[in-house]
């Protein structure tokens, strides 16, 4: 991905929380036929080394079984996938300079790496209650209620994978190229839409500390 320095993510933590926070991503293989790709959620795990040695960032989710997208990360592990955020038109109304452009701002969180699949019940039940803990933890106890012969059915139909993550790049296109005044100018004008993923720019922006004077 092309991140031009103002724009880089630089702290892993933040990519974390971002991921988590926009978990509904696109994950990418390479197939002989081109690009391969699947929308899905994911669970964003990390995982310490012994004593204490580098975290590593682990993504886990899975695929229907009927979906060619698993075959194609057991012929070729190395994948991308794609965490998207907020994302708005910039006009150039909201700049002081006359002589501008046009522009759009996002986020997105690019994560490379390399996917391990599996199937055995146990290991598809902890990624299953990863899932369930991440978006509704209420649903476990209805889970837990069906019948161990639909439980069974609805486990053979998934495959699932994790991904042990090799690189991370963020990108957070917030108009930090701009003046204060003018990022100040763009936050007011997007945080008036009820479209949140134009609103969202405006808080991105509001969190990212830009539009207020330096201290």
């Amino acid at each position: 991905m092309y991140v031009p320095e103002h724009f880089r993510l630089r702290h892993d933590e933040d990519a974390l929380a971002f991921m988590r926070a926009n978990p509904f991503a696109i994950l990418i293989s390479t197939t002989d036929d081109g690009p391969f790709a699947t929308h899905l959620p994911l669970s964003v795990q990390t995982k310490t080394g012994e004593n204490g040695s580098e975290t590593k960032i682990l993504v886990r989710g899975h695929v229907a079984r009927a979906n060619p997208h698993w075959r194609y990360l057991e012929q070729q592990p190395n994948c991308l996938t794609i965490f998207h955020g907020p994302h708005a038109y910039i006009s150039p109304s909201n700049y002081g300079a006359h002589e501008s452009v046009p522009t759009w701002n996002y986020a997105a969180v690019h994560v490379y790496g390399n996917a391990r699949l599996f199937s055995s019940e146990d290991d598809l039940h902890s990624m299953l209650n990863e899932l369930i803990q991440s978006f509704e933890p209420a649903y476990r106890d209805q889970w837990e209620s069906l019948s161990q012969k639909f439980r069974e059915n609805m486990l053979r139909q998934i495959v699932g994978f994790e991904i042990a993550v090799t690189k991370v790049e963020g990108k957070f296109k917030l108009s930090q190229n701009r003046t204060r005044e003018d990022q100040a100018r763009v936050m007011e004008s997007l945080g008036q839409s009820a479209d949140s993923a134009i609103s969202g720019i405006a808080r991105m922006m509001h969190e990212q500390r830009l539009g207020k004077s330096k201290e």
